[in-house]
């Protein structure tokens, strides 16, 4: 189910699906035919690159998270078997002229939700579509979350891979963890040791529904120490935006502004602090998902600063938006980007380009979670009733890129530690 990102030029197998020849970046309608035509089986889709069983891809930089060289790569049977220049092939081989471009891996996101149930709806992309779109973009494999079923991490499990039955490509999953208990003490076990799940997450906000308090999240936590697990939270005071949401309702502000309004920088920032110290009491490394705001990452490059193991995953979203989007006049434009934590005011993007480009922060995830306007619409009159979630499994490469690299802000060989090999380094 899941390929290891080879670091190195000399290692001797990966798979050819983790390597993406970056020609160019096709429109999406062009790139979409590259890489799956469902055409009338959309249950039984046929993905992947269609091609030759012996490729030479000739003469491109190839590029991994440390170096950099013109070289040849040559691919049988969908192996890497060679990496090198001048590599000499018989006549069955196709070969691919890459002279003058990047050979890299593929993407990795991180943070996925496909075909989630919530808040009333389910996302307008199953495993199909989504991992659909991923290709188009670059992403070649992507880790969702789990999500149990009445707090059963089980139940949870075998709901998704039934979900997961249409996929078109890699896929991991970690697992969320919404009540605590000795079952799901001993079922996080039986995840780690048969079914291959080594990540957990913590929702400290959603209130009354996936939010778990201190307590629990310190029994959460010390298990996962004790399975060599990492930890993972959405960090924001959940029973602080309870209040500020009531608070906004109260001002009659009912729009996607309110969204924003009701769950600001600091209280993602303060439920960032409080994790990184129970992280700290417990001794366990912790993983922050979707890092939006300079509150946050002030947080976690104090605590990278004093020794602890803290990683942090900006989103695509958070990196290149801001929130003048949810005070739009429109409601569906407005609704398209409520999201949580927010997307937050002008500045705090660029910060967060920043810490990513001097490695406070470490590898760029999506939370692709996406809702149509329709779905959206649901939150109409109510701001708390709009489902939350953007996209980003397809756009993330490329933003990343034009944001990152053609900027300066990082070198090529960063992109591939942020953009795959860095999730595979820690897992």
């Amino acid at each position: 189910m899941i390929h290891s990102m080879a670091s190195a030029f000399t290692h001797q197998l990966t798979s050819v699906a983790l390597l993406l020849l970056l020609l160019y970046f096709p429109p999406i309608s062009e790139s979409n035919n590259l890489f799956c035509d469902a055409g009338s089986e959309y249950g039984g889709p046929q993905c992947g690159i269609q091609s030759s069983s012996k490729i030479l891809i000739k003469g491109g930089t190839v590029v991994n998270a440390h170096h950099q060289q013109i070289a040849d790569v040559y691919v049988e049977d969908g192996i890497v078997v060679a990496v090198q220049p001048n590599i000499n092939v018989g006549d069955d081989v196709k070969v691919l002229d890459a002279t003058g471009k990047f050979v890299m891996p593929g993407g990795i996101d991180p943070h996925t939700h496909l075909a989630m149930e919530f808040m009333g709806s389910e996302t307008i992309d199953d495993f199909f579509s989504g991992q659909a779109a991923a290709l188009a973009g670059g992403t070649t494999m992507h880790i969702d979350f789990v999500i149990p079923i009445n707090g059963s991490l089980t139940a949870g499990f075998e709901a998704y891979e039934k979900k997961a039955k249409n996929s078109c490509m890699d896929y991991g999953f970690h697992m969320a963890i919404t009540k605590w208990d000795e079952v799901v003490s001993d079922e996080m076990e039986v995840m780690v040791k048969e079914k291959g799940i080594n990540s957990f997450k913590f929702f400290m906000a959603y209130k009354g529904s996936f939010m778990i308090n201190d307590e629990l999240l310190i029994e959460g936590f010390k298990r996962c120490k004790s399975l060599g697990a990492l930890a993972m939270v959405h960090a924001e005071n959940g029973d602080a935006v309870f209040e500020g949401q009531k608070r906004m309702i109260e001002l009659g502000i009912t729009g996607p502004e309110g969204h924003a309004l009701s769950r600001p920088p600091l209280l993602e920032g303060e439920a960032t602090t409080r994790a990184i110290r129970l992280a700290e009491f417990v001794n366990t490394p912790l993983y922050v998902v979707h890092v939006m705001s300079m509150d946050a990452m002030e947080e976690i490059a104090k605590a990278r600063k004093a020794g602890q193991r803290v990683i942090g995953e900006p989103v695509v979203s958070g990196l290149v938006l801001d929130d003048s989007w949810l005070w739009h006049s429109d409601f569906v434009t407005a609704a398209k980007y409520v999201m949580s934590p927010p997307i937050r005011a002008s500045g705090h993007n660029k910060a967060l380009q920043a810490a990513l480009a001097t490695g406070i922060l470490q590898l760029v995830g999506t939370d692709h979670c996406a809702f149509n306007s329709t779905q959206k619409a649901f939150g109409i009159d109510d701001f708390r009733k709009i489902p939350n979630g953007v996209n980003g499994i397809e756009e993330r490469m490329h933003l990343v890129w034009d944001t990152m690299v053609e900027s300066g802000q990082i070198s090529v060989t960063d992109y591939v530690r942020l953009t795959s090999t860095e999730w595979g380094r820690l897992k």
